[in-house]
């Protein structure tokens, strides 16, 4: 299965196209292409936004921090952008055939090997982190390369995940981690007091009560005032959002938005939704867009034949005599349509006049009901797959020792793959109890076949997981998954 992974790391330049180009062409290899590159002077800053396979990402990431560091000392820079690293943060973002962990995993490997070959010093954070403060930047970086250079030796806070107690002389630190897709978006003010950019921002963001899945800060750049914010998840506190709150927070001081600016890359759900909130289409729905209507269609999901030709290849592949795939991946993918019909309820009421009294709540169930449809499309391959590998791990033991070991350890995923579709999808069946009293009336019908869905790839998925209990020798961890699979089938 193929894989893909974005990372976007960001370097301390943003004045010196030449230094910039060289990182660039540093991270140039076989199987990954480069999006998009920022550069701002005022903030000193670039950033560098990369798309390729899990293994190559890896490599080329590392490449770019080494040749930043060659060309970057911090002992002489300057800007508004807080860092601490010639390359400051390098942050992987699962994007196909790859889950967060995959990306943890990716991050600590990477942190590992700046040290080996740099000497440089990495920090890990978001789901990466080791350590819970170590989550939020802010926290790692506070103090910029100065700070962190006086203390790092004498404070056990500033130890280093990767690395000896000590920063890199010129390229200081790097904070490498694994997270979701971010929006970096800033606001203008139509003044230079960058003191009101910092109360907007202190009242924007959530780390001082302002909204869930926001990081804010004031800067002067360009000689205006800017609110610099970063949207961790889109979905559930989208972009229009934090505008109209700048705005609102802007008035207050007697100042106005002026104008924004997206750095890097903004997925087209993102500015869809803020279009649907700005313009109040009734009955939005992406599929209206032409260039997606367009793109279904030259894709084959809408061609001769309608939408069983998006449907028709994996029914077939059901149908052909091979083992995979088989229940468990017509479970995963009953459970993601289960999804994906609540989550099409939900966004049809969402918005509308007479459940705008909802709208927090049906704003939460489309992003829980988005990222379990995600999940679950994933597991109609990871299903497939496990069932694969036990069948190697069968043929492996008779050539080694280890016999039930090796068959155990290919059973005990096998076990979880499907146990997990019952997990979620039993969450995607409670969101959709619930969304029968706030949504419209007339698409009873819709939750009730979802429901039907989810019933059935509950009963399908359980299945699965029995019988591979029944093969396992680990009676400890058979005992733990049938107590879960009880508390499963009870509900």
């Amino acid at each position: 299965m193929s894989t893909l992974v974005e990372c976007v790391p960001n370097f301390s330049e943003g004045r010196d196209k030449s230094k910039v180009d060289a990182i660039v062409g540093a991270m140039k290899m076989d199987g990954v292409y480069l999006l998009d590159r920022e550069m701002d002077a005022d903030h000193n800053r670039c950033v560098i936004t990369l798309v390729g396979e899990r293994e190559a990402i890896q490599e080329a990431a590392i490449r770019g921090v080494g040749k930043a560091a060659e060309l970057i000392d911090l002992n002489h820079h300057q800007g508004a952008h807080p860092r601490m690293g010639a390359a400051d943060v390098v942050p992987f973002i699962p994007i196909d055939g790859v889950t967060i962990e995959d990306c943890v995993a990716m991050a600590r490997h990477v942190g590992a090997e700046i040290w080996k070959r740099y000497q440089i010093p990495v920090y890990l954070y978001e789901a990466a982190a080791v350590r819970q403060e170590r989550q939020n930047l802010e926290n790692i970086r506070r103090g910029q390369f100065e700070g962190i250079r006086a203390d790092i030796a004498t404070n056990p806070a500033r130890k280093p995940d990767f690395g000896e107690p000590r920063v890199h002389p010129t390229a200081g630190a790097t904070v490498v981690g694994a997270r979701k897709f971010l929006i970096a978006y800033n606001v203008f003010l139509n003044t230079p007091d960058v003191e009101i950019a910092k109360k907007i921002a202190k009242a924007v963001r959530f780390s001082n009560g302002g909204l869930r899945f926001v990081k804010g800060a004031g800067f002067l750049v360009r000689g205006l005032a800017q609110v610099s914010m970063n949207l961790t998840d889109f979905e559930q506190t989208p972009i229009h959002r934090a505008f109209e709150l700048v705005k609102r927070e802007a008035e207050r001081y007697g100042v106005s938005a002026l104008s924004s600016e997206i750095v890097g890359l903004i997925p087209k759900k993102a500015l869809e939704s803020a279009a649907e909130w700005f313009l109040q289409v009734e009955n939005f729905d992406s599929s209206l867009i032409l260039e997606n209507r367009l793109a279904a269609v030259m894709g084959g999901k809408a061609a001769v034949g309608g939408l069983r030709a998006g449907v028709e290849p994996f029914v077939e592949q059901l149908a052909a005599p091979t083992a995979t795939p088989g229940g468990g991946s017509a479970s995963a993918a009953s459970a993601a349509m289960a999804a994906g019909l609540a989550s099409m309820v939900a966004s049809m009421s969402r918005g509308k006049k007479a459940y705008l009294q909802y709208e927090r709540e049906l704003s939460e169930a489309i992003a829980r009901l988005s990222q379990l449809r995600e999940e679950l499309k994933a597991a109609i391959d990871a299903d497939a797959e496990s069932y694969n590998a036990v069948m190697k791990a069968y043929k492996q033991a008779k050539e080694s020792a280890n016999a039930d070991g090796i068959v155990d350890t290919a059973l005990k995923q096998a076990t979880s793959v499907p146990l997990n579709v019952a997990e979620r999808t039993q969450e995607v069946a409670t969101i959709a109890e619930k969304l029968k009293p706030i949504t419209n009336p007339n698409m009873k019908s819709d939750l009730t076949t979802a429901l039907a869905l989810a019933r059935a790839a509950i009963e399908g998925a359980l299945a699965n997981v029995e019988i591979n209990l029944e093969s396992l020798k680990d009676t400890a961890f058979a005992a733990e998954v049938r107590a879960k699979v009880a508390t499963l089938s009870a509900k």
